[in-house]
């Protein structure tokens, strides 16, 4: 058997794991990346977490297809896909959490990354590691980044209620994110990066903050229920 044979045999016989192995979304730099988003850190940890081998894992999975509002996506969010949590430490204290997610976009997968105050689970910092879209630019610019500083899964919870119950409130802070300019071309990236960022948080509720906001959720189900017995 040649060389040019042997490859294809193997190629073969490698691809099935290839297509079926799950897409995680880690940082391609951690020290250097993790350091830029907080220089005070002296250390940092990489806790890898999967729902087969968490506790209700199945159960958990299960439930993000309710709490994402949308479809789950066969690729990059399967029961099988790990995720990578950042902790970032100065000293022995932690000063941050950083996750990161893949969301399928028009020009490929988007990966979008929080960082997180690790005891309010508030958003410090929004970004993508990876974006081709025909509005990156858009999007990357700090003024749109900005407006998500501060707001926790809390928020988009009380904004499905807020919906459920007529909209209109000064108080949805979801609501009042205001869209970069975009051209039509670029509107489902940035439907997919806001996808993202909730999908970012509501992942983050589940690893790290003992779902802490899960009150919200069900207040927000409750109230779309009620909704659609009197339409």
């Amino acid at each position: 058997m040649n060389l040019s044979i042997t490859f294809i045999v193997l190629s073969a016989l490698l691809l099935p794991k290839v297509l079926s192995g799950a897409i995680g979304c880690t940082l391609s730099n951690p020290a250097e990346d993790l350091k830029y988003l907080y220089p005070k850190m002296t250390s940092f940890k990489e806790d890898l977490k999967e729902f087969p081998r968490m506790k209700d894992g199945s159960v958990l999975y299960k439930g993000l297809k309710s709490r994402l509002g949308s479809d789950l996506d066969a690729i990059y969010e399967s029961y099988e896909t790990p995720y990578t949590v950042y902790s970032v430490f100065e000293g022995a204290t932690r000063i941050g959490i950083v996750h990161g997610v893949n969301v399928p976009g028009k020009g490929g997968v988007i990966q979008v990354f929080l960082s997180m105050d690790p005891t309010r689970a508030e958003i410090q910092k929004f970004f993508f590691q990876r974006l081709e879209s025909p509005a990156a630019k858009a999007l990357r610019s700090k003024e749109f980044q900005a407006q998500f500083t501060g707001l926790s899964l809390a928020d988009f919870y009380k904004h499905d209620y807020y919906e459920a119950a007529g909209g209109g409130t000064k108080v949805d802070k979801v609501a009042a994110v205001r869209p970069p300019a975009i051209e039509p071309n670029g509107q489902s990236d940035y439907q997919a990066s806001l996808r993202g960022i909730r999908k970012n948080l509501v992942l983050l509720d589940i690893f790290v903050y003992e779902r802490r906001f899960e009150p919200f959720f069900e207040r927000a189900q409750a109230a779309s229920k009620s909704k659609v017995g009197k339409d």
